[in-house]
């Protein structure tokens, strides 16, 4: 396997995992999936400061990972957001642990001081991830997600890089 920058090209599998998450889990709060021209936007949102990571096995990407903006305003340039997802089929095999390390060392190597990683109630390996890396719970918002059917909790974590 091999992690690597996203490119453009790799557009239509990140939007095929991250639709395939909004459809199976509660790693997102996104209800409906993404066009293509929806996950362009994003896509382009991401830059050299808050870049994306694609984990390709075979020549296949089979999952990504981003640092985002964690708020607009300019005195929260120094933290980010960590996301990752792996595609269904492909999970359990180490992916999602290689997509964290990668993103987490990309973050170090652009200065951030502090990552963020948000986790919703039901996903138990993600939170546990988290955790494995260093990541510290720091709250627990009650009941602020609605996906099948059911209200949800959400819990951030937060890692110190520095």
């Amino acid at each position: 396997m091999k992690i690597r920058p996203a490119e453009l090209s790799d557009l239509d599998a990140i939007t095929e995992i991250y639709n395939e998450a909004i459809l199976t889990t509660t790693a997102t709060f996104d209800l409906e999936p993404k066009t293509r021209e929806e996950r362009l936007e994003w896509f382009e949102s991401h830059d050299a400061r808050f870049p994306i990571l694609v984990a390709e096995c075979e020549g296949r990407v089979v999952g990504w990972a981003c640092l985002s903006r964690w708020r607009p305003r300019r005195a929260y340039d120094e933290t980010a957001e960590t996301s990752f997802y792996v595609k269904e089929d492909q999970r359990g095999k180490g992916i999602g642990r290689q997509l964290k390390q990668a993103i987490i060392e990309e973050a170090r190597r652009l200065k951030f001081h502090t990552l963020i990683a948000g986790v919703a109630e039901g996903s138990q390996a993600s939170l546990h991830l988290n955790q494995s890396f260093g990541f510290e719970v720091v709250g627990t918002f009650k009941e602020v997600g609605n996906k099948f059917g059911r209200m949800l909790d959400v819990t951030y974590l937060q890692k110190f890089l520095d």
